[in-house]
């Protein structure tokens, strides 16, 4: 993590001088196939917590006023908002570690950065279709800017105990 931090520039001295005095047990291509590894993960983790509690029950209708279940559903969907936030962030962050996969995502970080406001919005039920379809949007294209980049994420819908520790 802190080569990774020297390596894009970071202006913490302290960590750039740990770094260098550290030695280090993974070569540079251990660190790539980590960093592909580890935003495989980070991004499966959002995409699957997406699709299970945001766009599907979105496309169900459970958001709409009057919907069985609407509050239930969303605050699983601010709360999975949340959830995807975070790993979009950390998968952002594991993409910085690999080149190809670094130019792949860097044109999505504007739109990963969109979504910090919305978890509260679901939570309160403003806006649900535009959220949502922010939501489904961003992953899509993170899926595809992994593709691209050899490192296809396939969702992985994180458990209720998960969901519910990341609000």
């Amino acid at each position: 993590m802190l080569a990774g931090t020297t390596a894009c520039g970071g202006d913490d001295t302290d960590a750039t001088a740990n770094a260098s005095a550290s030695p280090s047990a993974s070569t540079t291509a251990q660190k790539q196939k980590l960093a592909k590894t580890r935003f495989v993960a980070n991004a499966g983790i959002a995409a699957g917590a997406t699709y299970q509690w945001i766009v599907k029950p979105w496309k169900a209708g459970k958001f709409k006023k009057g919907a069985d279940g609407r509050k239930v559903a969303l605050v699983k969907a601010g709360l999975a908002g949340a959830l995807t936030y975070n790993r979009l962030k950390a998968a952002k962050k594991n993409a910085e570690g690999d080149p190809t996969l670094a130019k792949a995502v860097a044109p999505l970080t504007s739109g990963i950065d969109a979504l910090k406001d919305l978890p509260s919005k679901l939570r309160k039920g403003e806006g649900t279709d535009s959220v949502a379809s922010s939501f489904d949007d961003i992953i899509n294209k993170v899926k595809g800017a992994g593709k691209d980049a050899g490192a296809e994420v396939k969702n992985k819908v994180p458990s209720a105990s998960e969901l519910r520790n990341a609000g």
